[in-house]
This record gives C-alpha cells, structure tokens and sequence, in this order.
C-alpha cells in the first residue's frame, strides 16, 4: 500500500505544514520499517545475526521506539478531537467509533512491540536464538490492517472536515511534539 497525497498538496516533501500528507507519508515509513522487519526473518535464517541483521534490529528498535509512538500521539491527542469538534452538533457516533478502535488498536500495537521489542534486542546482541517470524508476521499484519484503515477511511474524512486553521494548529503541535523529544 503507498501512502496517497492529498489534494493541493505534492508528495514526497511532506512536513509540518501539511500535517495530513505527513500522517501519511510516515505511513509509508511505517509500511518501509515493516518491510525490513519481514526481511530479517529469512536473513537471520541463512546469516544469523551478523552485523547487517545486528544494525538492522537496532534501526528498527530506534525507529519503532520513537517515530511510532510519536505518530500515535499525532493522532489521538491531536487528529482525533480536531476531527470530533469539527463534527460537535452533528451525528458524530461513527467518527467516535472509528477513533475509538483506532486508539484502541494503537494500545494492541503498543503490546506487540514490546514483546518484538525484546526479540529485536537479542538479535542487536548478536542473539538470534528467540526470533519468532510468526510475532514478526502478526505485528506487520496488524499495521497493514491499521494503516489500510486510516489511509482509506480517517484522513480522507479529515481532510473533507478540517480547515486550514485546524490543520494548522495540528501541523504546530506535531513539530513541537518531536522539537521536545
């Protein structure tokens, strides 16, 4: 799946400016990090934990420790209540559904790292011995689900809804979520 550019907006040079294009282009990082956690399963299998899969598992360690859990937060404490307040007076019970189970399936996302997590630092080790190509699987396939879901459902009502002034604001506190980190 590729992360799709909005109207008015090109890709690939999403930034803070266009918070919706950037949710979605990080997405695409998402889908590129899972990419190479489904290749390191057949590596450690005919290599072991060289340095190519120890450098691999430390990247994706970096990446999933940091940029995951900022983009989560880009989405529930700033995507999400702009998207219901922008739906206050109307029949909003499907919006509140849909990010509900969204957040809901962060947490699962959450959970399931952790316990790759730990895999991922064996193998950054040089440890090998405890890789499970089936949580590997399970995570990735978890992400696809969820990334399919708010590429083809949440931003493509976020930008019917929000405006500029909204997008805006969401854009500001994004860079000042990542500036603090």
């Amino acid at each position: 799946m590729k992360a799709t550019p909005f109207p008015g907006h090109a890709a690939p040079a999403a930034g803070f400016e266009v918070p919706l294009e950037m949710l979605a282009a990080c997405h695409g990082r998402i889908e590129a990090q899972c990419g190479t956690l489904r290749r390191l399963g057949p590596h450690l299998a005919a290599q072991g934990a060289d340095t190519q899969a120890r450098e691999a598992a430390q990247a994706l360690v970096r990446y999933f420790d940091t940029a995951a859990p900022d983009h989560h937060a880009d989405e529930e404490q700033d995507l999400f209540p702009a998207l219901l307040e922008a739906m206050a007076g109307s029949d909003a019970v499907c919006l509140r559904e849909m990010t509900a189970a969204l957040a809901q399936e962060h947490r699962v996302l959450e959970r399931q790292w952790q316990a790759l997590r730990a895999v991922l630092l064996q193998v950054a080790a040089g440890d090998a011995a405890g890789w499970s190509a089936e949580a590997a699987e399970t995570f990735i396939g978890l992400y696809e689900r969820h990334i399919a879901r708010e590429d083809g459902e949440l931003l493509p009502m976020a930008a019917r809804l929000l405006g500029t002034a909204e997008l805006e604001r969401i854009g500001r506190a994004m860079r000042l979520r990542r500036e603090r980190r």
